[in-house]
Formats: structure tokens, C-alpha cells, sequence
């Protein structure tokens, strides 16, 4: 029998993760978990939002395992932290579209999703999103809780910071190094090094307020 898990988050997001998880095959959902109360007692699936973490720490007998489905980096890390600390192990889900080479690392509570491409020696952190149609190509390190959207491109040995995000579409040159809790806006092109807690944006990209 399949061991039962915990979904943490409950929007758009979740029903991906929800997707993904039945498709491996590994886990069973057996509910979400969700901070906001507008949202407890909704279904997902067939899955019930049972409540926040008073209701999750009350639960008579909740799974030991989760995966948190929330988009939002420094929530995600928050979220993971928080069950980390109550005990909790956080698992990750690949869907089995994904390619994953030879030679990949992924950390806990990692998401790989539909047609992602994740190639050679690449070491993926913790809580990290490499959504759906991304590619990261060889010897690429990304460290906790980044967050790599649809259809982004990283060529090889891409570095990428804590609780960065790179926007849908946007495209790294190969050796780019990008620091932490940075922002790539949608469908820019980075071909230069970005420092950290920065948002850049354009074709080339370039820092928000300054010409390219």
C-alpha cells in the first residue's frame, strides 16, 4: 500500500502538484492544509481542505510526510521551515514527463513538473519549482526555494540563488550567475551576471529603472 501524504497549500498551484503526485504513483493524498479560512472545508480532487495548522497539529493521526504547493518563494521556505520544525518530512514529486539525466541531484520537497528537463550534474536544492516545460541544462546549481516557470531556460552551469525567481519564457546564458531572492521578469534574457535581491527585466536584461 501506498503511504499517505499531505499537500500544504490548497490554489491552482496544488492541483498540479495533486496531478503529479497521483501520476507517480508513490503517495496517496490524504488532505490539504491551508492558512486561509476561506478555503477550509473546499474540495480539490476529492481531497479536503481540512483547515489550517491548529487543525493539522489536532488531527489524530495526520501523515508524517508533505509537500508544500504554494508558488510564492519566501512562503514556500516559510511553510517548509515551519513543518520541518513540527516534525514533518517533506518529499518531492517528478512527473514522470520530466527528464532527469545522470548525475542530478534533488533536494527535499523539490516539484519537477510536466516536460521539465533537468540534464547531467545539475544539483537542485530544497523546496525548489522547476515548472512546467523549463529546462536547466548541465552542471546548473540551484539552491533552496528557487523557482524556475514555465517554459524558462537555463543553459549550462547556470548558478542561481535562494528564493529566486525566474519569470515564464525568461532564457540565462550558459555560466550566469544569479544571486539570491532576485527576480527575472517574463521573457527576459540574461547575459550578464545579477546581483542579489534584484529584478531585472528586457532583452538584454537589465535592472528595473536602468537602460539596457
Amino acid at each position: 500500500m501506498t503511504e499517505q501524504i499531505f499537500i500544504y497549500g490548497a490554489s491552482g498551484h496544488a492541483k498540479v502538484v495533486i496531478d503529479i503526485i497521483e501520476r507517480q504513483g508513490l503517495y496517496r493524498v490524504a488532505f490539504l492544509v491551508d492558512d486561509d479560512p476561506a478555503l477550509w472545508g473546499l474540495d480539490f480532487f476529492g481531497y479536503p481542505v481540512i483547515g489550517g495548522r491548529t487543525e493539522l497539529m489536532n488531527h489524530v493521526a495526520p501523515p508524517r510526510k508533505a509537500v508544500v504547493a504554494i508558488g510564492a518563494n519566501a512562503t514556500r521556505l516559510r511553510v517548509a521551515d515551519w513543518l520541518c520544525e513540527q516534525g514533518f518530512e517533506l518529499v518531492s514529486a517528478v512527473h514522470p514527463s520530466a527528464q532527469v539525466s545522470r548525475g542530478v541531484s534533488i533536494g527535499t520537497g523539490t516539484v519537477v513538473m510536466a516536460n521539465a528537463v533537468v540534464n547531467a550534474e545539475t544539483r537542485i536544492g530544497d523546496n525548489v519549482i522547476i515548472n512546467t516545460g523549463a529546462t536547466v541544462d548541465h552542471d546548473c546549481v540551484l539552491d533552496d526555494g528557487v523557482h524556475v516557470s514555465p517554459g524558462a531556460n537555463l543553459a549550462g552551469e547556470v548558478s542561481i540563488g535562494s528564493g529566486s525567481w525566474i519569470g515564464i519564457g525568461a532564457v540565462v546564458r550558459q555560466q550566469i550567475s544569479i544571486g539570491r531572492e532576485t527576480t527575472v521578469a517574463a521573457g527576459a534574457a540574461v547575459v550578464r551576471d545579477v546581483a542579489d535581491g534584484v529584478t531585472v527585466a528586457g532583452v538584454p536584461a537589465a535592472p528595473l529603472g536602468l537602460e539596457t
